[in-house]
């Protein structure tokens, strides 16, 4: 499978296949190229609906240049923690914000809940963010705002009294539980619409399936976040001092002639 940045003929084979409606893997595969590369590339240059081959490998060089301007002359990149190479983890950041785009988030929260999920620490200040992103601290004050609203990070203050911004264990736990909660209120307000548009009705009887589906959806969703909760992420000392009962083995049968 060949590497490196995609050629401008590439490029121009993708807008055909995205323009004749073909799926990112079949593209990809035409190309001998990952699927997350063809979604990555139309998903940063305009998505499926402008995407211009010409466009996007204008785009691509100018961000190049930029990124050269922007490293002093003479200096090296600092070498990545733990021998990583840097080119590949750029590589996997782009993806990933990716992937969070193409599920609703918008850019620049994407990017920062990538910068927060991919830092070993787990954890960024304000600055350190707008450092690591090169951006500005009103764009990363916009974007934590909707991660802390949804749920989809923490707040702490440190030992310097600064805020950070961090995902745990805990966040996927509250993430997921809000999740099961919104979708509980979707049934609910399905099931309103049941009453009032009639449940013998055509569009009744949809809403009532609605319901009905995102019902056991949430209720499984909130019992696999418990579950996983406790199986994954619970103490070993907290589970041996808890107070479940291990099961004990059976006695000897009874004698029949006694």
């Amino acid at each position: 499978m060949p590497g490196g940045r995609l050629t401008q003929q590439e490029r121009q084979q993708i807008a055909l296949g995205v323009a004749d409606g073909l799926a990112y893997a079949e593209i990809a595969r035409r190309l001998d190229r990952p699927t997350s590369t063809v979604t990555r590339e139309v998903m940063r240059n305009g998505g499926p609906t402008a995407y211009r081959a010409d466009l996007a490998h204008r785009a691509t060089e100018r961000r190049a240049h930029r990124r050269r301007q922007a490293a002093p002359r003479g200096a090296e990149v600092p070498p990545q923690a733990h021998g990583r190479d840097t080119e590949a983890v750029r590589e996997y950041e782009e993806a990933f914000t990716t992937l969070l785009m193409q599920q609703g988030l918008p850019k620049m929260v994407s990017r920062v809940l990538t910068c927060l999920y991919t830092t070993d620490a787990g954890s960024l200040t304000a600055s350190e963010l707008a450092q690591r992103l090169q951006v500005s601290p009103a764009s990363v004050s916009k974007a934590v705002a909707l991660l802390d609203s949804q749920g989809l990070i923490r707040r702490e203050r440190d030992e310097r009294r600064r805020e950070r911004y961090l995902v745990d264990n805990d966040v996927f736990y509250t993430g997921m539980i809000a999740a099961a909660r919104s979708n509980a209120l979707l049934a609910e307000t399905a099931r309103q619409g049941v009453g009032i548009l009639g449940r013998d009705t055509q569009a009744g009887v949809r809403l009532e399936n609605i319901a009905r589906f995102v019902d056991f959806v949430s209720e499984n969703m909130a019992r696999a976040a418990e579950q996983a909760r406790e199986i994954l992420y619970m103490k070993p000392e907290t589970i041996e001092g808890s107070a479940v009962e291990q099961p004990q083995p059976a006695g000897p049968a009874p004698d029949p002639s006694s």
